[in-house]
């Protein structure tokens, strides 16, 4: 795991599909070397190849079945094979040998008198050209021309309108699985590969609480990849305005170029993603909006753990987690006091409460 991210190998229903699949890609690798082999041994006893020497047509019926090994192999060393590029390429050839096709029959009237070798070879330069072309402009643009090929996401419907982009702190921080499991994010869920890779080397880094941290943040994508209603993406597409920005200047870009949201628990990040007109999900603002309500005047029992940076401030935490700080409260450090809450700080690192020691005459009236 340290190595490598390995994002289905801890899904067993992934990978029974997978063995499923596999016996039907075997099968299908047999009856294509079959037909292949068929169709070599129909042109050796055609006659048509040429017959001298004599081994030629043997050695055409041995290229033919190479080749369609070749094929094979190609196929199960390309392992990961996304959809949307494959798409891309075969949309591409289509349009582009059907302009060829329209041009050339544009051009007919100027090659009427010509050589019928020349009209090939225009032909074939044109077809050849736009094609290029056509495949190189969808696969440059893929992302962006999902309604022009509807099939390229057939298997899975892409939910809501914005894709959310995680940070690797928010993945790091585990807390997004729970809120995505609870149905709070309707949308898609994109993993940009460079931040995958950057999980990745804090996985490899040689300080133990560095690895660690980086060993769940992998534990946690594996965890979102196993969820069946979850559409998680790993994008590894390169914008050129990538070059040489760091990783959080890229995962806003990267959420302004598909008009998404940035999913993150760093302050620093969800500032700027602000300042670029980007749309930021904290994870803490989320988990503080869950975290129960104090208003002014509220009573509360607090245990003190330590005192203050203030003179008579003592601290203490809340069963939430959401640290207290108490005025007058110094000296009763590991004790448990009655609080009047006074004011409430919410910001994007936390929550802060403040609030004051009772008198007797409070603890009394409100017992």
């Amino acid at each position: 795991m340290v190595k490598t991210i390995d994002t289905t190998a801890q899904l067993t229903p992934q990978r029974t599909l997978s063995g499923k699949f596999g016996m039907a890609l075997f099968v299908l690798r047999i009856v294509f070397v079959s037909v292949v082999v068929g169709l070599g041994v129909i042109l050796v006893n055609s006659g048509s190849l040429p017959q001298s020497p004599d081994w030629t047509p043997f050695a055409f019926f041995g290229a033919l079945v190479a080749l369609s090994l070749l094929v094979i192999g190609l196929d199960v060393r390309l392992k990961r094979k996304r959809l949307d590029v494959i798409s891309a390429v075969y949309f591409g050839l289509v349009v582009g040998l059907f302009l060829a096709y329209v041009v050339g029959l544009a051009l007919s009237p100027l090659l009427i008198n010509r050589d019928p070798q020349i009209k090939l070879w225009v032909q074939s330069v044109l077809s050849a050209l736009l094609s290029y072309a056509c495949i190189s402009l969808l696969l440059q643009t893929r992302h962006d021309f999902r309604f022009i090929i509807p099939y390229v996401e057939f298997a899975k419907q892409v939910k809501g309108s914005q894709p959310y982009l995680l940070d690797t702190s928010a993945v790091i921080d585990g807390r997004i699985a729970d809120l995505i499991a609870a149905g709070l994010f309707d949308g898609r869920i994109v993993m940009p590969q460079f931040a995958v890779n950057e999980l990745q080397a804090v996985a490899d880094s040689g300080d133990k609480m560095k690895r660690s941290r980086g060993r769940r943040g992998l534990d946690i994508l594996n965890r979102l990849r196993s969820m069946p209603d979850v559409d998680l993406t790993i994008d590894d597409q390169e914008l050129p305005e990538f070059n040489g920005q760091p990783v959080d200047m890229k995962l806003v870009l990267l959420a302004k170029n598909l008009h998404g949201k940035v999913v993150t628990t760093d302050y620093n990040l969800n500032k700027v993603a602000q300042l670029h007109d980007v749309g930021v999900l904290n994870v803490n603002d989320l988990a503080n909006a869950m975290k129960p309500a104090y208003a002014t005047g509220d009573a509360l029992d607090v245990r003190i753990v330590k005192p203050g940076e203030e003179a008579r401030q003592g601290v203490g935490y809340l069963g939430d987690g959401t640290m207290i700080v108490v005025e007058g409260a110094r000296d009763q450090v590991g004790e448990t006091v009655r609080v009047i809450v006074s004011s409430v700080l919410q910001t994007s690192a936390g929550r802060m409460v403040f609030g004051r020691t009772s008198s007797p005459a409070e603890s009394t009236a409100r017992a």
